[in-house]
């Protein structure tokens, strides 16, 4: 049983910090203004995607975390 509440606590703090930069790459792609961001150029529209997922990935962590 301990082993299953380390495994789920080490993958939600991963899911909870693969969230939080996918966000933030989000973020920054819809504030560039066009402008290439790591080498991509993405519009503001498109940017709406990785928020999505990056918000999905966050809360199931932070939920993986808290029950754990």
């Amino acid at each position: 049983m301990e082993n299953n509440t380390n495994f789920r606590r080490f993958f939600g703090a991963s899911l909870t910090i693969l969230g939080v930069v996918v966000v933030l790459f989000a973020l920054v792609a819809f504030l560039s203004d066009g402008k290439p961001v790591l080498g991509m150029s993405v519009s503001k529209g498109e940017a709406a995607a990785p928020f999505i997922v990056g918000m999905i990935f966050l809360i199931t962590g932070v939920n993986l975390v808290r029950e754990s």
